[in-house]
């Protein structure tokens, strides 16, 4: 079958998929739910403390069914800083006003500084947004202590306070710990040991979320991995990615999975190109001198736009378990190619044209000489059946025109010489991951009216649309919630991060040996004007006439 036959039955068959979507993905979070229970039950009886339930009402809220008898203690390392402020306690409040945290729940904030509780208190609750009321309730939770990292002193007296504190809860058997590592890098291993010498609870589960980055480059990693190994076992040890927590990421799979209309196109037969992309509006605001330490590349490619490749293009999984899902993954990993200089584009934002805002170089703690990319255009190709051939375009970058993260999978032109190629736009699937959460098949069709004049349009599967009462959850909240219930499925396995870091750290290495110098772009702009041509090189076909409904007033820039 042609592809503009099999291209006309997607239409048809997508068209009765925005209609059903929504009971079809409860289903299926329903099934994986309850495939995790079941694996949960076989390793470990502790997780069996929070059952989550959804319930089928207007709102579709989740609901959860703690143990009386245990007791959950968040810690979070790095209390006072910026992560822990804007990002983790957050969190938790939204699962605290979705009734997702047990009723017996203590947070516990320690970090370095000195704050009184009061005023602790009050900073934090800056951030939070909701019921007056909840909050206040939630503002009873907290609790601060300030001490050293690197101190065993320090830790001891902080055990002896989270202990006294769980003393007072009435009725409780089991003392669940949830550290949260909201801190530098450079202080992961101190902050563990101390964790492992001090904090861990003797009698219920503890568990340790850990932030990105992991390590700058593969031997760092593997110390890393290697120094928490010796403290904590892999099924205690959450590497979080909060890319994977996001609602669209999550829905990747049941796109790809769940519906039968797209798998005989999922593939380089049909597909000319794969690109995902990364844009924010904004540069680095203060944060220069930290960005610097790491650049684009680690922070947003190596990270967040390889998880999402490696869901877009990996073989079915044998079931919805965590390694199960996780073992697909790394095996597409496996596949990719080493990363060509030749197909890379780097870049560094200069000032706007009024020279109103800063260019990277002259932000606080930046180099005047950096050579740091602020943006990074690289081609992937896979060297399995499905992959061997098509490109995969993965680009990210600060101070852009806008703010979108998008997978854009493009097909090739329909076989065919009925009409001419200025008629013909490629169709495209958009997957958008943020703002604005979406699904939309780009697609020609005959203008209405007297004359055969053909014009792109689009299915549109806008969430703010479809769905009523939308309350989509932070991709933080689900995170953590998964580390509550014992779910691996979101988090970064410790072969899978090794694989990931030994794609990267060639390209990472060649880049600082040759002292690779970016190139200017304004703020504001798409980028580096050569990150068009690469594209371009590799087949994609930019649509210069075509505005995205869902897309601000100020039209579509792809």
């Amino acid at each position: 079958m042609h592809s503009i036959g099999k291209l006309i039955i997607t239409v048809l068959i997508l068209n009765f998929f925005i209609n059903n979507y929504y009971f079809n993905n409860n289903i299926n979070n329903n099934n994986s739910n309850n495939n995790n229970n079941n694996n949960n039950n076989n390793n470990n009886n502790n997780n069996n403390n929070y059952k989550i339930n959804k319930e089928s009402n207007n709102n579709n809220k989740m609901t959860s069914t703690p143990d009386s008898r245990s007791l959950l203690t968040v810690i979070i390392l790095g209390a006072s800083g910026d992560l822990a402020k804007k990002k983790t306690y957050p969190a938790l409040f939204g699962l605290y006003l979705r009734d997702l945290l047990p009723s017996n729940t203590i947070i516990y904030g320690y970090a370095r500084s000195h704050i009184e509780i009061d005023d602790f208190k009050a900073r934090i609750s800056k951030g939070l947004k909701g019921d007056e009321e909840k909050k206040k309730q939630f503002l009873k939770l907290l609790h601060y202590h300030s001490g050293k990292y690197d101190e065993k002193a320090s830790y001891d007296e902080f055990e002896k306070l989270i202990s006294a504190e769980e003393k007072k809860q009435q009725g409780v058997d089991k003392f669940n710990r949830l550290f949260y590592m909201a801190i530098p890098p450079s202080i992961f291993i101190e902050v563990s040991i101390g964790i492992h010498g001090s904090l861990i609870s003797n009698n219920g589960w503890s568990r340790v979320i850990v932030e990105k980055p992991f390590g700058r480059d593969l031997a760092s990693s593997r110390e890393l991995v290697s120094e928490l190994g010796k403290l904590f076992k892999e099924k205690d040890l959450f590497r979080i990615d909060h890319y994977l927590g996001k609602e669209m990421v999550q829905n990747l799979m049941v796109l790809r999975f769940a519906n039968a209309v797209f798998e005989p196109l999922w593939s380089k037969s049909h597909i000319s190109s794969i690109t995902i992309t990364f844009k924010e509006d904004i540069g680095t605001e203060g944060r220069g001198g930290y960005f610097d330490q790491f650049g684009i590349i680690r922070d947003v490619m190596q990270n967040h736009l390889l998880q999402v490749l490696s869901l877009v293009a990996m073989e079915p999984p044998v079931s919805l378990n965590a390694d199960d899902i996780t073992n697909e993954k790394v095996k597409l990993l496996r596949c990719i190619q080493p990363i060509k200089m030749s197909e890379v584009v780097l870049g560094q934002y200069t000032s706007d044209p009024e020279g109103k805002i800063p260019a990277y170089l002259d932000d606080e703690g930046v180099p005047k000489d950096s050579t740091t990319p602020t943006y990074a255009a690289a081609v992937f190709h896979i060297n399995n059946p499905r992959w061997r051939g098509m490109p995969f375009i993965l680009k990210c970058g600060k101070a852009l025109d806008e703010r979108k993260t998008e997978v854009r999978i493009q097909f090739k032109r329909p076989d065919n010489f009925l009409f001419s190629d200025d008629d013909i736009s490629r169709n495209e699937l958009v997957m958008r991951i943020q703002p604005g959460e979406a699904v939309y098949l780009k697609l020609l069709s005959k203008k209405p009216g007297l004359e055969n004049k053909i014009e792109q349009t689009e299915l549109d599967l806008s969430y703010r649309h479809r769905f009523e009462n939308l309350d989509l959850p932070d991709a933080y909240e689900r995170l953590i919630l998964d580390a509550i219930k014992g779910d691996h499925n979101l988090f970064v396995r410790d072969d899978e991060l090794d694989v990931a870091w030994q794609i990267f750290t060639p390209l990472l290495d060649q880049i600082e040996r040759e002292k690779v110098k970016p190139e200017p772009y304004t703020f504001g702009s798409r980028g580096p004007k050569s990150a068009d041509e690469l594209s371009k090189r590799f087949g994609f076909i930019r649509s210069l006439g075509y505005n995205w409904p869902g897309n601000s007033p100020q039209g579509n820039k792809k």
